[in-house]
Order: C-alpha cells, then sequence, then structure tokens
C-alpha cells in the first residue's frame, strides 16, 4: 500500500470560468443597488432601514426586476426569476407585508391571483430604477464606455439565446 497521496488536477478554471465572473458581477451590481436604495431619501424609511441591515436581497430583487406594471400571476414571477412557485411564493408573502405589493383577483381567470405593486411598491420601483442608473453609470466610469458597451451588447446577445441554440457550436 501506497502512502503517495494522488496528483489532484488543476482546478485553477473554476476560479475564471466566465459563468462565475459574471455571478460575481450580478452580485456586485446588485449589493450597489441596494446600498443606493438604502440611502434613497425617496424609498419609505422602513423599506430603507431592511435593505440597510441586508434584510432585503437578490430575491427581492427578482420581484423588482420582474413584476409588470399591470401586475402578474406567481407562476410567471417564478418562471421569470428562475425560482420555484413555492419560493417565489414565500417572497410575495414577505414583500406583502413590507408593502411593497399586494394580491388581488385576476380579471382573465377567477381562479388566479395577480401579483401588483401598491404605492409604496412604486415608490421602491422607482428607487431601484434610479439605482440601476447610476450602478451602470459606475460601472462605465469604471471600465470605460467603450467596454461597458462591448460588455452589454454581448450580454444581451447571449442572454437572448436559446439555451440550446449553440450548444452544437464546439468552443474555440
Amino acid at each position: 500500500m501506497s502512502d503517495a497521496t494522488p496528483e489532484l488536477p488543476d482546478d485553477r478554471w473554476r476560479g475564471g470560468h466566465l459563468g462565475r465572473i459574471m455571478g460575481l458581477a450580478l452580485r456586485r451590481f446588485d449589493e450597489r443597488v441596494l446600498s443606493l436604495m438604502a440611502h434613497d431619501a425617496n424609498v419609505p424609511l422602513a423599506l430603507s432601514h431592511l435593505a440597510a441591515r441586508s434584510q432585503v436581497g437578490a430575491a427581492h430583487i427578482h420581484i423588482t426586476r420582474h413584476l409588470g406594471l399591470h401586475g402578474s400571476r406567481l407562476t410567471d414571477l417564478a418562471h421569470l426569476a428562475g425560482m420555484s412557485k413555492q419560493a417565489m411564493g414565500d417572497l410575495v408573502t414577505q414583500c406583502e407585508a413590507w408593502g411593497l405589493v399586494r394580491r388581488e383577483p385576476d380579471a382573465r381567470d377567477a381562479r388566479a391571483r395577480r401579483i401588483v405593486f401598491t404605492e409604496t411598491g412604486l415608490l421602491w420601483l422607482e428607487a431601484f430604477r434610479q439605482a440601476v442608473a447610476q450602478a451602470e453609470a459606475e460601472f462605465r466610469a469604471q471600465v470605460g464606455d467603450a467596454v461597458a458597451t462591448v460588455v452589454t451588447l454581448g450580454l444581451e446577445a447571449y442572454g437572448s439565446e436559446s439555451p440550446g441554440a449553440r450548444a452544437a457550436v464546439p468552443p474555440r
């Protein structure tokens, strides 16, 4: 029996692949947006305090990003956010308790409910819009306009393709 430890494969690739880089960038961006919202005078004080104490997180941003201005069904919200219906339901319940959203009957289907922004939720949405604009401007200032434009165009092209569309094309 040998005491030699088998040589482990090189796993440096795990820290620098595109998916990880995009994930880290998204987390940084969302953290910056929440920080800006925590200090926005137009955000209701209770929500500002929640954001400042990290009680509002990336999952809550999913509702802010995906909820339609005329409301959305829970299943649609969950699908757009890439979450289970149950997990999205828990988020909606929390956001409902904070006064951001409310559930109301769906005019097209009596069995369904729509999630809609409250007046407070619309203030939150506007603060989110402004914070996103500022975070994007900061990104542009840090990497330069040319790089920011290329990154935006590249991510738009990549994100608009169906997942299996390029699967047959080998990487370069």
